[in-house]
């Protein structure tokens, strides 16, 4: 058996995020040598993609960055928290990251073909996965702009890197701090869309059609079905659109509110929560 002591254990698997017997293994099969251990991982790694292919990747971690104007956003997956918060992975992140703010890019398929060290973004996956033992993706992008963009990280567990972003795009010259605020209250409250006018017609019609059933099956008399209607599609709006719900730090205020005694205007907004 090849010689080795605990901490090169530690090294190797900190350096690669491969799981404890997997590490063992290769140190063994390369008597002991690191370096060529971590070839060894990595060459089973390439070995495995397609036995890996429909595997679930629920665990992973947000990045976000803002460039000038621009604040872009990305989630990649994993699949376990144990990868997750390996050094590579977090590495692996931030040069998807980094390709996508060198290659401007907004789309997920213009994501994929920018480049990270020399090569696409699809063949990092496939070299990173190798690397870990697990499949890797990266699920998706966002890209806001506008005249002042917040970026707000937040991590649900000390353990993990950020599972949680969001990228806040406002008007307004002093609306840094206020930005910041409505960022961190879109992490917390998870609304779906700016303003009334961006909820799609057919969601307010259906939304309108449940709250009638609904108040005829409780037995409201005809007359004060409107009302009934109005105040149900009101606490709708309350709960999915940011500028109606009431601002997590004063909620005797709405964030519309909020923004506008501030002299700001929010434009758009992002939201990634890993795995949601």
């Amino acid at each position: 058996m090849a010689n080795y002591t605990a901490t090169e254990i530690k090294a190797l698997r900190e350096r690669t995020g491969a799981g404890m017997l997997d590490v063992k293994k290769a140190l063994d099969e390369a008597d002991g040598d690191l370096q060529k251990a971590q070839e060894i991982i990595r060459v089973k790694g390439l070995k495995g993609v397609t036995k890996r292919e429909g595997r679930a990747t629920a665990e992973g971690l947000v990045a976000a960055r803002v460039e000038g104007s621009v604040g872009y956003m990305v989630e990649v997956n994993s699949e376990t928290d144990f990868v997750a918060k390996s050094a590579p992975f977090v590495e692996f992140g931030n040069k998807v990251l980094d390709a996508a703010v060198a290659a401007d890019a907004s789309t997920l398929e213009s994501l994929m073909d920018a480049q990270a060290d020399g090569k696409a973004v699809s063949e990092l996956v496939t070299e990173t996965g190798a690397l870990l033992g697990e499949k890797v993706v990266v699920r998706r992008i966002a890209r806001v702009e506008g005249e002042n963009v917040a970026v707000y990280l937040h991590k649900t567990s000390k353990d993990l890197p950020a599972q949680v972003g969001v990228v806040l795009a406002v008007t307004g010259a002093d609306a840094g701090p206020v930005a910041h605020d409505v960022a961190v209250h879109i992490a917390a409250m998870s609304p779906t869309f700016l303003s009334q006018e961006d909820v799609p017609a057919e969601t307010v019609e259906s939304e309108k059609r449940v709250a009638e059933e609904t108040a005829r099956a409780e037995g409201k008399p005809e007359k004060i079905l409107p009302n009934i209607i109005n105040g149900r599609l009101k606490g709708y709006f309350k709960d999915v659109v940011l500028l109606d719900q009431d601002f997590a730090k004063d909620s005797k205020k709405t964030v519309g509110k909020v923004l506008e005694e501030a002299g700001a205007t929010a434009t758009a907004f992002a939201r990634f929560r890993v795995g949601a």
